[in-house]
């Protein structure tokens, strides 16, 4: 069987840095052309020094540019793919005619994205005469359905194999363009499908819905189906959430590349992914299903008693970081919203980094300690650097 890419979500450069062991590739926005347009915090001035640590990381980097195309914007979609070609990004995401024509007049190889809702193997086939080096199928195909159209094709194929549902066909949503103009399919989608909703009449009479919300679809999640996917022929295996926090895109990034690695060294066990799915539920969801892989998914595949994230563990901020000593890999944090102890598990984030780790050891002026109070300053041992002014959070249990 051939190794699967692992295609991880990055809003910046601290993403990056949290799935830098685990990722293949990556996928990002560095303008307002991409279906996330809200997470982008890259700036296209940067994006030839990022693509650049990518590919030090060895990561490919893909531009995601999914967006429709307006006529206002088409100057500076060329624009864009100018820079895109400067910077060296591997492929750009795409499914507009038009950008699909900028990407192969600039010579850019592109990947149709599943704005295309790509659904049979002879608009596979399509694509692939077209020029395209691959494709994301339409999240409402079965796994039956994606094995015949592979068959058809030599192309390349990428699927979602976790993250937030759309309970559209393939984020096609006008909700939030007819309710509040703004476009799910310009990036600017104001998800009315995670409100909750009354019903009522033209007499202004009321059902109750005792606080459910019945459009709220649960996030994918395929860990404990990874074999069967590899064995479908699926070339990459893409994960959502562009607007995730970092601890997100690790978590995501690692439980998948350790599931294909034991996938292909034939220790793929019910019990690892079991422990992988738990993993997984300690970082933002909405509750899992599997989609459409096998079959359409009925009132299962929606998450009706919250609409947010229900993982039982949140990120609490503690303070921050006012200096680092390289030398003895130690930094010292200021306790400005809460106090810390031994053993806790912490977060320290910023633009250029990410750490998890447990606190195992503290100290206030050489003196080891304990527990540190909300309002001083402790030092405690960190596994790799830091920086000056990152935050520092500690993972606790919402109950």
């Amino acid at each position: 069987m051939k190794r699967p890419e692992i295609m991880s979500p990055i809003k910046d450069w601290a993403s990056l840095e949290a799935c830098k062991n685990y990722a293949d590739a990556v996928y990002f926005g560095a303008s307002d052309l991409s279906l996330r347009a809200r997470a982008n915090n890259l700036k296209l001035s940067e994006l030839t020094k990022f693509v650049a640590k990518c590919h030090e990381y060895k990561i490919k980097a893909y531009l995601t540019l999914n967006s429709t195309l307006y006529n206002k914007d088409l100057a500076k979609a060329e624009k864009i793919m100018k820079k895109a070609k400067q910077a060296k990004v591997d492929m750009v995401i795409v499914w507009d005619p038009a950008m699909i024509a900028i990407a192969k007049k600039e010579k850019v190889k592109f990947l149709v994205s599943t704005q295309a809702n790509i659904s049979n193997w002879q608009t596979a086939r399509f694509y692939e005469k077209l020029g395209a080096s691959k494709i994301v199928l339409a999240r409402e195909m079965t796994l039956k359905q994606i094995i015949e159209l592979k068959k058809k094709v030599n192309i390349e194929i990428e699927t979602f194999v976790h993250g937030a549902m759309c309970m559209a066909i393939s984020g096609r949503c006008i909700l939030s363009a007819y309710l509040y103009g703004n476009s799910a399919n310009c990036g600017s989608c104001s998800q009315p499908c995670r409100k909750e909703w009354i019903l009522s009449d033209e007499e202004g009479n009321k059902i109750a819905n005792e606080g459910k919300y019945f459009m709220n679809s649960k996030d994918l999640c395929m860990i404990e189906h990874i074999p069967a996917l590899i064995k479908a022929g699926i070339s990459s295996f893409k994960i959502e959430g562009r607007k995730r926090d970092p601890r997100y895109i690790a978590t995501t990034a690692r439980c998948y590349k350790e599931a294909v690695e034991a996938c292909l060294a034939g220790t793929f066990t019910k019990a690892k992914a079991k422990q992988w799915k738990q993993e997984l539920a300690s970082v933002y969801n909405r509750g899992f299903s599997t989609g459409f892989y096998f079959g359409t998914p009925g009132k299962e595949g929606i998450s009706y008693d919250k609409a947010d994230n229900i993982s039982e563990f949140k990120k609490e901020q503690v303070g921050k970081v006012v200096h680092y000593y390289p030398k003895i890999k130690v930094a010292s944090i200021e306790l400005k919203h809460r106090g810390i102890k031994l053993n806790d598990q912490i977060v320290i984030e910023g633009k250029n980094t990410f750490l998890e780790q447990r606190i195992e050891s503290m100290q206030i002026k050489g003196k080891d300690i304990k527990q540190g109070k909300k309002g001083g300053e402790v030092a405690i041992t960190v596994n790799k650097k830091v920086r000056k002014n990152d935050k520092l959070f500690i993972i606790t249990n919402r109950t």
